[in-house]
């Protein structure tokens, strides 16, 4: 290419671009709106004469989102990194899973082929980093929603690998087998356990030197140097780039320097990061909408509605408390560069139609639109859900955090840390024969029901009835052993967060019961979702995705039933609360001790968490407000559990909203750490811990 046109196409699109960005600044809407419109300005599609080089632009968008991943790395030291996956883990595979079986569903409900509709899924799958680190980066999110969200991508990322893999086989004719799979997983282990422990010989070292320099130039020269290095080096083995600049960020993070090494590549990061969204723009056909916008829109819709569920409950379950759950899903509903790929990778191997790659390009162009708002919404909405859950729910969310939390930082022995191994074999071993099973029937029903029709005079329904039934009653065995296993695996879970005492009364029944049991259900529901979207395109969608929502709700009956009973157990230890701090002469008392003996009196009530006392003063913004109005729950995740007044009287049971607060109140909170912190932030100076 001629350098001069390398120029005019760079200066077309950063002007462009500059003075998109300046006027939707004016007009208060997110900048990245305004890149979108100057890739359509730039682009092919528009009767506009100025049109930038496609392919060049595309070229230099792809350093946009190296540099980006880069600098996510870079606030992610790799303990951290290891940290967040525990939570976020849950959330990406519930709603990569999810939105899986939503696209393949709807690929196949509007006749597109199987492989089309296989594609599509795994397209609305993986959320977008580059979208969602450039509109919390404008809206200046951080904290704990921001640490939840990007370990949720980076471990969405590592499974648009695995889908990128298996539909690059699928896409060539070639069988996809289970050995095949297993040395693809074990491939990428391989590649992450070998670029990390080198890289943490070598970078952290190189990087302090480098800094102990004392030259700026020099840090951004070797940072960058760093960055397009481990993305090459990913790429040279068959991964993303961006995976490689994220490990490389992180590794970098170690050498203690990642501030001062993100401040010094920031000027760069943005100027590709802008063109990486001019270059989205370019790809928007207004033509191509118009001709499908059926599609453009179910698909859009089911982006934005699934993504925001699926997330929301699995980062729930994973211990993050209903107001994180609500705020990280609405963040998270969008697609973007990874769906572009695996669009590519449909329509170089023939697998997908022209039409798939811009409805692709457009429905990502829809939810980015949409997730600056959606991420400015997120607080008030997660603060509504909550509100609007019944009391009983509502207890139920503080608590669970709290249980969750317990059980990752509870300890077991070896022979329950064997047994428990032994069960997620057994669990791993029964969903792997199910699918065999179910793929076998499915695979084999075009042979088999012909040779019962020739053999038993049967007609074509019938025949395959037969076969159905005798797959039936081969599956019921292994399904009642997966219920069993997941049953004893949620027990042993249970008892780790919740134990039972050795002798005596066990007080913590009911919470473990409604742990255990929400536990058992999550797993087979998480186990389950899987199994159905590997078998989708062997039985038909209607009874899978309808198996799939009876689970649901059962989860959601065994869920009110168990914060049905909690709630009762959570009224009694209220009043436990009040009598012991009345009897105790609370009035005489400093704030020390009055926390020791709320956590006395929790040593004999377990099951509600850590609760911790919060006592109002004079200067306490909650004074003269009722619960409602503060919206403690809401705000903060935590829960009242109980109210004590100044005069010694407490008010019977939990606390409603309707309940007006004033200054000498004793309020006793529960819920996880996050909420507890932010509540007594919210309430009151802090209380002393016991004996100080």
């Amino acid at each position: 290419m001629n350098p001069h046109d390398f120029l005019q196409n760079l200066a077309l699109v950063l002007c462009v671009g500059a003075l998109a960005a300046v006027l939707f600044h004016r007009l208060n809407l997110p900048v990245v709106f305004g890149y979108l419109i100057a890739g359509m300005v730039v682009g092919p599609y528009l009767p506009i004469p100025v049109v930038a080089d496609v392919e060049l632009v595309k070229t230099l968008s792809e350093l946009g989102v190296i540099l980006l991943m880069f600098s996510l790395g870079l606030e992610f030291r790799l303990r951290k990194v290891a940290d967040v996956a525990a939570t976020a883990g849950p959330a990406a595979l519930a709603e990569t899973t999810v939105m899986f079986g939503l696209g393949y569903g709807f690929g196949t409900l509007v006749g597109w082929t199987p492989l089309e509709a296989l594609f599509t899924g795994a397209m609305i799958a993986i959320s977008s980093t580059t979208i969602i680190a450039k509109t919390f980066a404008e809206l200046g999110v951080q904290g704990r929603l921001r640490e939840l969200v990007f370990g949720v991508l980076v471990v969405e990322d590592l499974i648009a690998i695995l889908l990128i893999t298996i539909l690059s086989t699928l896409a060539s004719g070639e069988a996809l087998t289970a050995t095949a799979l297993g040395l693809t997983g074990v491939r990428l282990a391989s590649f992450l356990a070998a670029l990390i422990a080198l890289g943490l010989v070598v970078l952290p070292r190189v990087m302090r030197y480098v800094v102990a320099i004392g030259r700026g130039e020099f840090i951004t020269i070797a940072a960058i140097g760093v960055c397009f290095a481990s993305a090459l080096l990913a790429l040279a083995f068959g991964y993303s780039v961006a995976l490689g600049a994220f490990i490389a960020g992180s590794l970098v993070a170690e050498s203690g320097h990642g501030h001062e090494v993100e401040q010094r590549i920031e000027p760069v990061r943005d100027v590709f990061v802008a063109i990486f969204f001019v270059s989205v723009g370019m790809l928007i056909d207004p033509a191509a909408l118009a001709e499908h916008w059926p599609a453009v829109l179910g698909l859009t819709m089911a982006v934005m509605a699934g993504k925001m569920v699926a997330a929301s409950l699995g980062t729930f379950a994973a211990g993050s408390g209903v107001r994180d759950g609500v705020r990280a899903g609405m963040s998270l509903a969008q697609i973007g560069e990874f769906s572009f790929i695996i669009a590519g990778v449909g329509l170089s191997t023939g697998a997908i139609r022209p039409f798939l790659y811009p409805v692709a390009v457009a429905v990502s162009a829809l939810t980015s639109l949409a997730t600056p708002f959606l991420v400015r919404a997120s607080d008030p909405v997660a603060q509504w859900v909550d509100r609007k859950l019944p009391r009983a729910l509502q207890t139920y969310a503080a608590l669970y955090g709290s249980w969750i939390a317990r059980l990752r930082d509870g300890t077991g022995d070896v022979g329950e840390a064997t047994m428990m191994r032994r069960l997620v074999r057994v669990v791993l071993v029964e969903l792997g024969l199910l699918a065999a099973l179910v793929v076998a029937t499915g695979a084999e029903m075009g042979r088999g029901a012909p040779m019962l029709q020739d053999w038993f005079g049967l007609s074509a329904a019938m025949a395959r009835g037969v076969l159905v039934t005798v797959a039936i009653g081969l599956a019921l065995p292994l399904v009642v052993a997966l219920v069993r296993a997941t049953h004893l695996l949620s027990l042993a879970l249970g008892l780790r967060a919740l134990p039972a005492p050795s002798r005596g009364l066990d007080r913590a029944v009911a919470p473990r019961r409604a742990l255990v049991a929400s536990l058992h259900f999550a797993m087979l529901l998480a186990s389950s979702a899987p199994l159905l979207l590997v078998l989708q395109p062997f039985v038909p969608n209607v009874p899978t995705i309808g198996v799939f929502g009876l689970l649901v709700v059962a989860l959601g009956v065994v869920l009110v039933q168990s914060a049905s009973s909690l709630y009762g157990h959570a009224r009694a230890g209220a009043e436990v609360f009040a009598l012991a701090l009345a009897q105790h002469g609370r009035l005489r008392e400093g704030p020390a001790e009055i926390a020791a003996t709320v956590r006395r009196v929790s040593q004999m009530l377990p099951g509600l968490g850590d609760p911790v006392p919060l006592v109002l003063d004079a200067s306490s913004p909650a004074a003269g407000r009722t619960l409602r109005e503060l919206d403690l729950r809401g705000r903060t995740g935590a829960t009242v559990l109980s109210l004590t007044r100044a005069d010694g009287t407490a008010v019977a049971g939990v606390p409603s909203g309707a309940q007006s607060l004033a200054a000498g109140d004793v309020l006793i909170v529960a819920g996880t750490e996050d909420a507890i912190n932010a509540a007594r932030a919210m309430l009151a100076p802090p209380v002393p811990p016991p004996g100080l």
